[in-house]
């Protein structure tokens, strides 16, 4: 099984990185760094007769990397309450694959397992619940498996260093994980 992280943070070697570094500690994964794709925004045209209209970006090599795995990484700050607008930009492109007609994008989205890292800042393990369900929601809508969540403490960088928690999670989840491969 492959296991592909999508990096949802615009910080490099911020706090979602490092959770997800300890998560995934000697396990075999590629890295997706959504801040270094250009994947615009699209008007909703999913009623329209021709469908959406093409987008000149990045997304089509990025939706063909997340193919290519079975367990996606979701790992995300929590900005606003919610996914980072580089993750919800992505997801949103996935209504474009869903009218697409030259594969079954359900199909192949619902032969992959997910997972989902969220780091922010006070209450992170309350505030981050609508964001899990959120993720949630998504996935079901897509026949996606979810594996499971981590949730971690940390707004200045390295701060999620110091959330004990979150780090004894992490190491529980890596050994869930290798199971699964």
């Amino acid at each position: 099984m492959k296991l592909l992280v999508i990096n949802g943070s615009t910080r490099e070697k911020g706090n979602s990185e490092f959770l997800t570094n300890v998560l995934l500690h000697d396990i075999p994964h590629s890295t997706l760094f959504l801040r270094d794709y250009q994947i615009n925004p699209i008007k909703d045209q999913r009623h329209a007769a021709n469908g959406f209209d093409p987008v000149d970006d990045d997304y089509e090599r990025v939706i063909k990397q997340v193919l290519e795995h079975d367990i996606l990484l979701f790992a995300t700050p929590l900005y606003w309450y919610g996914m980072s607008g580089l993750m919800k930009n992505f997801v949103d492109r996935w209504s474009q694959c869903l009218r697409d007609k030259t594969m079954d994008f359900r199909s192949e989205m619902a032969k992959k397992q997910a997972f989902v890292v969220i780091v922010g800042g006070d209450r992170i393990h309350i505030k981050a619940l609508p964001l899990v369900q959120q993720f949630q929601y998504i996935f079901d809508f897509m026949d996606m498996s979810m594996i499971g969540y981590l949730i971690g403490q940390g707004t200045k960088p390295e701060e999620v260093q110091n959330d004990r928690r979150a780090l004894e999670n992490a190491v529980t989840w890596n050994k869930k994980i290798r199971e699964l491969l």
